[in-house]
């Protein structure tokens, strides 16, 4: 299955879990790849003690999955992309619907 997530929240939980079920279903052999939208740019940001956000992350780049960022939200938000969180279009979110099998939104 091809599944695209969507993260728009900046909430560490809720971002912490898209990613644990993202790096679960690579290890079913699924394609995942994860678009950051709106306050979801900040998820690099928002590890607490209980939620390790980043720690997720990177579990889910290593098991094969992709992570693209929104440039417009990153530079509302004076930011850029990183290595882990690269910039994006709205192009590639409308690529990642358009491709999918299911698109979840966090």
């Amino acid at each position: 299955m091809k599944l695209g997530v969507i993260i728009y929240s900046n909430d560490a939980e809720s971002v912490w879990n898209a990613f644990r079920l993202g790096a679960f279903s690579l290890k079913q052999k699924d394609t995942v790849k994860v678009f950051l939208l709106g306050k979801g740019v900040e998820c690099e940001s928002i590890d607490t003690e209980k939620f390790k956000v980043t720690e997720q992350m990177k579990l889910f780049i290593n098991s094969g999955g992709s992570i693209l960022s929104c440039g417009s939200c990153l530079k509302i938000r004076n930011s850029q992309g990183s290595e882990i969180c690269p910039l994006s279009t709205m192009k590639d979110l409308y690529d990642i619907v358009k491709d999918s099998d299911k698109v979840l939104t966090f």
